[in-house]
């Protein structure tokens, strides 16, 4: 067989590095980490339909510091999710591939988790 010289990508190495890469590669360990997340919702779920004792045990695990942690991560990865979801929708338009709107993407997936975040967890806390 003949060797044909293809173009080949470009290596990572001579890519500048930036908040936009970072999103992205966040964006996909953050839908993986998803799964975790929706295991935990079926153990909910399977607790619940179980009885009073099983969910008691789930409401104290889940009720422990790092349970609370464990469902902070899981809230800040959804909103990061889809945040960075809509960004790459607009993307898919052709649009915001602009320096400024990529910058004005990125800060609008880093405020747009930080929000939704903080609204879920302080309405679930009663405060809002």
């Amino acid at each position: 067989m003949a060797i044909t010289k293809r173009p080949t990508a470009p290596h990572l190495q001579i890519y500048k590095w930036g908040i936009h890469m970072l999103l992205s590669i966040t964006h996909r360990v953050m839908g993986v980490s998803l799964t975790g997340g929706a295991l935990l919702l079926l153990w909910w779920l399977v607790a619940l339909s179980l009885g009073p004792d099983e969910y008691a045990s789930f409401q104290l695990c889940m009720g422990s510091a790092l349970g609370k942690l464990i469902l902070f991560g899981f809230t800040a990865a959804q909103a990061l999710h889809l945040c960075n979801g809509i960004r790459f929708l607009t993307w898919d338009m052709g649009r915001g591939f602009s320096p400024e709107g990529i910058m004005r993407g990125n800060i609008l997936v880093i405020t747009g988790t930080i929000v939704i975040t903080a609204l879920v967890w302080l309405i679930g806390y009663g405060l809002i």
